[in-house]
């Protein structure tokens, strides 16, 4: 019997390892084949990759090749691993760095060589040893300026590695002229497998990426927006009860993707301006970094509005009723004008005469003549509701006195019993950790008193209301600066005119609600679409 016992405990154990197992390939599975689905380039790029390891690698590996080369031919192994990037521009950047880098150090190289050639053993080590030297610091300092860092920083590195590499062994090796002659074509043809690879398959260019991204956030934005007064408005029951996840991130991503951009939109302005495809358009790159910094000093604000959706402290549903329709309608007209802003890059076009109406003017002015018609409400309520606050406030009070009184009182007695008998200090610990725990229950206490003296107050009702509408009044003052923005690179970019062909059809779904479809004729798009 326990024989059988513990086969069957090990065929129990067995098969849970089976079963972990099998759901953590599941997971893997899952999650690669959701990588690759989410953004195909990347496959595309690993593939790209491994085709050129596998070509630079006959050159070591096929023996009519390797007796041209010899085993210089690992560099250009080496190459494609560390300069054949994402993006067009990144390898074009660091291709011209590494050979830019590699020619300035076998120069140099040569011509202390040839400097040295006629010196004894000892005087060549001392000079060889000096230069090593002035060039590390050099280079090294060279490192530090602003404007080499951001482009020529991989350079300097490859220029650093490969004058010392080639300048230390030639004290010991008689032919490094030779190797270094090899190892520069080496690294030559690794740059051009890798430069043909990005550019001429499938290639990803860094200046249509940073363009997509500023559409994305645009879009992002003014799907946030949209979603976070939707929410303000809602009853505080149901935000409770049945707000989803993808609510909560539909809010955040908008936002989120903007503050986190900062590196990202200058690294890409950074590659794009390597890159030959889009000369073409003229595309001022740093302007695009500028509309990226407008967009992230207003998603300030945007993330100051959602937090009002969190607060401790809300404003009652009857005070919001008040001001959903303007509220709802100023939020409509910033999300309306970023959509157009999104529609403006993405075409290469000049900004819709829509932007130049008072729509969101009146919005403004209706949001703030709805204000002004409840002046009680921001100015001060009645008299009989100072008197219910006074009145609740006072209850409280005598509340928190009642709860402290008999404490007090029962922890003076247990202590003058202790002292005259002291045969009950057992009894006076477990009293004392009573007091303790109580008085921990009375801050918490002191904490809930605060806020219901704070909730009583006349403003209170009207205060978190107020910070809200401020913050969206605030809204549409940022936005002008972001239109300028965009502005600003429409006429950099020499955008072309708008034009009003643009012809709305509206229809239905099946589900009685309307759809509204574009249809763009050949003017702007070349061709005839629908979306």
């Amino acid at each position: 019997m326990e024989m059988e016992g513990r086969n069957a405990g090990d065929n129990m154990k067995k098969e849970t390892a089976f079963v972990k197992v099998r759901r953590w390939s599941g997971m893997v599975t899952q999650n690669i084949y959701k990588a690759g689905r989410d953004d195909p380039r990347s496959v595309i790029h690993a593939l790209k990759v491994g085709f050129s390891l596998t070509l630079v690698s006959m050159l070591y590996l096929l023996e009519p090749l390797f007796g041209g080369i010899g085993e210089n031919a690992i560099w250009a192994v080496m190459t494609v691993v560390v300069v054949l990037e994402f993006t067009a521009g990144a390898t074009l950047r660091k291709g011209f760095n590494r050979g830019l880098g590699t020619l300035c150090a076998g120069s140099l190289v040569f011509f202390l060589e040839f400097v040295a050639d006629k010196s004894g053993r000892i005087p060549r080590a001392i000079f060889i040893g000096i230069a090593v030297f002035l060039t590390g610091f050099a280079a090294t300092y060279m490192r530090f300026f602003p404007n080499i860092k951001k482009n020529y920083d991989y350079g300097i590195v490859i220029f650093l590695l490969t004058f010392n590499l080639i300048a230390v062994s030639s004290f010991r090796v008689h032919n490094v002229l030779e190797i270094a002659h090899d190892r520069f074509y080496t690294i030559a043809i690794g740059c051009g497998v890798c430069l043909l690879m990005t550019l001429l398959v499938f290639p990803n260019w860094s200046g249509l990426e940073l363009h997509n991204s500023t559409v994305s956030k645009l879009e992002g934005l003014a799907e946030s927006i949209e979603a976070c007064v939707d929410n303000y408005f809602k009853d505080s029951e149901i935000i409770e009860d049945e707000k989803s996840s993808d609510e909560e991130d539909l809010i955040c991503r908008g936002y989120k993707l903007i503050l986190d951009s900062k590196t990202v939109d200058e690294t890409l302005a950074l590659h794009a301006s390597w890159e030959p495809k889009h000369s073409c358009y003229k595309s001022p790159w740093k302007q695009y970094v500028r509309v990226g910094a407008a967009l992230r000093h207003f998603g300030y604000t945007l993330v100051a509005l959602h937090g009002c959706l969190q607060s401790e402290i809300q404003a009652p549903r009857s005070v919001r009723d008040l001001f959903r329709v303007p509220c709802t309608r100023v939020a409509g007209e910033i999300s309306k004008t970023f959509k157009e802003l999104a529609d403006s890059i993405r075409n290469r076009r000049h900004l819709a005469p829509i932007l130049d109406s008072d729509d969101l003017h009146e919005a403004l002015q209706d949001l703030n003549n709805a204000i002004k018609s409840q002046p009680r409400l921001f100015l001060g309520g009645s008299k009989n509701h100072h008197n219910d606050a006074s009145q609740m406030l006072a209850l409280a009070a005598a509340t928190a006195n009642a709860h402290q009184n008999p404490d007090t009182s029962s922890s003076v007695a247990s202590l003058s019993t202790d002292k005259t008998d002291s045969s009950a200090l057992p009894e006076w610990k477990r009293k004392r950790a009573a007091d303790l725990y109580k008085d921990a229950e009375r801050k918490v206490f002191r904490t809930t008193l605060s806020k219901l003296h704070i909730t009583s107050l006349e403003f209170s009702e009207a205060l978190p209301f107020a910070a809200f509408a401020s913050l969206l009044v605030e809204m549409a003052a940022r936005l002008d600066m972001v239109t300028e923005q965009v502005e600003e690179l429409g006429r950099l970019s020499k955008f072309k005119e708008y034009k009003a062909d643009q012809v709305e059809i509206v229809v239905t779904n099946g589900e009685n609600r309307p759809v509204k479809k574009n249809r763009k004729f050949g003017t702007n798009m070349g061709s005839h679409e629908v979306e």
